[in-house]
């Protein structure tokens, strides 16, 4: 198998959570590393989020397949930050670790979260969560006609390295 392509520089540090900030809607929302705790309020999350906002088939529709799938995603190797307001959470980042020696980030934000800023806080939290656990590269696919999505990837450091049909892979060096 060949090995993904990673930027040879890494890029500069994140903020690792937690941190609070007023979003673009002047809502409070506070981003920090999650755990297991967070299992049943991630499950209430992702059955609220809205079938159409899905990519790539994630996440699941059904409780039974999010609770499986979280079951993966919070493993003890994987990273992961969530981003709550009024309590509830309304965002999640992970990174996962692949078969190879990178790890996969994944992000979602309920819809009428969306456009206010809380991924860029959740994505800046979870890369720099990442650095602190000692994450070296890091990797994504987003659906090309994903503009916003590229932006903010870009933004952040990442960088194009395989662009398939209608997937565009990204990758970034974090350390």
């Amino acid at each position: 198998m060949t090995g993904r392509t990673y930027p040879e520089e890494p890029v500069d540090s994140f903020p690792a959570p937690p941190e609070t900030f007023t979003d673009g809607e002047g809502r409070t929302v506070t981003v920090e590393a999650s755990g297991l705790a967070d299992f049943e309020a991630l499950v209430e999350m992702y059955e609220a989020f809205d079938p159409a906002d899905r990519a790539q088939g994630i996440p699941p529709i059904q409780e039974a397949a999010i609770r499986d799938w979280l079951d993966a995603l919070l493993s003890e190797d994987s990273v992961n930050v969530v981003a709550g307001h009024d309590g509830r959470l309304v965002g999640h980042a992970v990174l996962v670790p692949d078969d190879q020696d990178g790890y996969e980030l994944a992000v979602f934000v309920l819809n009428e979260y969306q456009g206010a800023g809380i991924g860029t806080h959740l994505l800046e939290g979870l890369l720099g969560q990442g650095q602190r656990e000692g994450v070296e590269k890091v990797w994504l696919t987003v659906e090309r006609w994903n503009a916003p999505a590229i932006t903010l990837y870009e933004k952040l450091g990442f960088e194009r390295t395989d662009v398939e049909s209608f997937e565009l892979e990204m990758a970034v060096r974090l350390s």
